[in-house]
């Protein structure tokens, strides 16, 4: 079972990351958290490896809606997306499937919520590639 969907994107990382932001803000997603994998992995373990962000993507009126049905289904949120590079300069861009994420619960309501929120991640992961 894959539990992510992706684009690999031929131009770099840096690019890359500002072009997966615009992309996800035109699908109405706000990018909440932001974790620089590499930079932390080089502080906590002094490793060195390929550059990498994990974007904490969240479009409030899903995550409201989500957690009105389920509070706890907050745990899992909000949407991450992460943009990594490759070792031959291209970059690779995946978001966590929320179909995966929201089948663990069983409400037609957050079927619904997953159903839209990986049709708007799809859609702005296509624009990058």
């Amino acid at each position: 079972m894959s539990y992510t969907f992706g684009v690999t994107v031929p131009q770099p990382y840096e690019e890359t990351v500002t072009a997966t932001r615009d992309a996800l803000a035109e699908q109405g997603f706000g990018v909440l958290t932001e974790i620089d994998m590499a930079a932390t992995l080089k502080t906590k373990l002094d490793v060195d490896v390929p550059k990498m962000v994990i974007l904490g993507a969240c479009r409030p009126p899903l995550a409201h809606r989500a957690i009105t049905v389920e509070p706890s289904i907050a745990a899992v949120l909000p949407c991450n997306v992460v943009v990594r590079e490759l070792e031959d300069g291209s970059t690779r861009v995946e978001a966590f499937d929320p179909d995966v994420m929201m089948g663990m619960a069983q409400s037609p309501v957050l079927q619904e919520v997953a159903t839209d929120a990986r049709e708007r991640l799809t859609a702005a992961l296509a624009t990058l590639g």
